[in-house]
């Protein structure tokens, strides 16, 4: 018996609905991330092991709108205060030409500027994006960069300042092909996710990644703990690649020794580890990387 021409179309649209919520549902991805050159510890691209089968992103560390001295805010006029004489551009052009999967982007902000607080400190949204648009330009093509992070930490604006400020910066950017891909760090503090979560809110279909710093949390933090961790900043970004992560200079967190990679499993089984940064190269030359390798090894199995 023939099928109605109606029944027919209606089994197609369901297909067509079907495959396209399982496309747009989170899965897993071969995203290695480090950030690298903030401690002036005289590491080089060149020391960090790649693997060929995963994307890496070298993140340098950081790009900052202060003064060369570190001493004053500057309104989205960035200068570069990563280990240069390591890092170099032609170190960047170096990396990317002996590994067709790696990427170099820069990150903006962090914890700290000459042991003080570097605070995001803008006069006004059209004057800082102004000057960002063009300082970061520079130094991007300079660097030969293709992407931007976002490491902002502490605030002397409002959230949605902070928000149409960086939001409008990577759609800039983007727009103008000066980058490929852009991503956020934010961690667990009322402050810090009140802002990025505004940027998130009006700007999120600009942010490729969201490297959430899962090391923020307490030193004793267990595997359950983690991925409770994960689910509630996946719900909090919506949408987006939340990253795990862990740092190699002993600060909290999930650490390697206490189960990190058994949760990295356990999200892989769900089809939800989206990649993992580590922070940082700096910090891991001591160890000869060794975390790093594992991650790369545990990503670069077939999904």
């Amino acid at each position: 018996m023939a099928v109605p021409k109606l029944k027919l179309m209606i089994s197609h649209v369901f297909i067509q609905a079907l495959m396209t919520s399982i496309q747009a549902a989170p899965s897993n991805s071969d995203i290695f991330r480090e950030y690298i050159g903030a401690e002036f510890k005289n590491v080089k691209f060149s020391d960090v092991p790649i693997n060929p089968n995963v994307e890496f992103h070298f993140l340098l560390s950081f790009a900052i709108d202060y003064d060369t001295s570190g001493s004053s805010p500057t309104n989205g006029k960035f200068n570069v205060f990563w280990d240069t004489d390591n890092l170099g551009a032609s170190q960047v052009s170096d990396i990317k030409n002996a590994h067709s999967n790696v990427k170099v982007g820069l990150s903006l902000g962090g914890d700290s500027v000459n042991s003080a607080s570097a605070y995001f400190n803008p006069s006004s949204v059209d004057s800082w994006v102004s000057n960002a648009v063009s300082s970061l330009t520079s130094i991007i093509q300079q660097y030969n960069l293709d992407g931007l992070d976002i490491d902002y930490e502490h605030f002397k604006s409002d959230p949605n300042t902070f928000s149409e400020c960086i939001g409008r910066l990577i759609k800039t950017l983007k727009d103008n092909g000066v980058i490929k891909f852009a991503s956020i760090a934010p961690f667990a503090d009322n402050d810090v996710q009140s802002h990025y979560l505004a940027l998130w809110k009006n700007y999120g279909q600009l942010i490729d990644y969201v490297n959430f710093q899962f090391y923020a949390y307490d030193q004793g933090t267990t595997v359950s703990q983690f991925i409770n961790y994960f689910k509630k900043q996946s719900s909090n970004y919506n949408g987006g690649k939340v990253l795990v992560s862990f740092s190699t200079d002993g600060s909290g967190g999930l650490s390697p020794e206490n189960g990190f990679f058994t949760a990295c499993h356990r999200l892989k089984s769900e089809q939800n580890l989206h990649g993992i940064f580590v922070w940082s190269a700096d910090d891991s030359k001591k160890n000869g990387f060794r975390y790093e390798k594992q991650s790369q090894a545990l990503l670069a199995i077939p999904h």
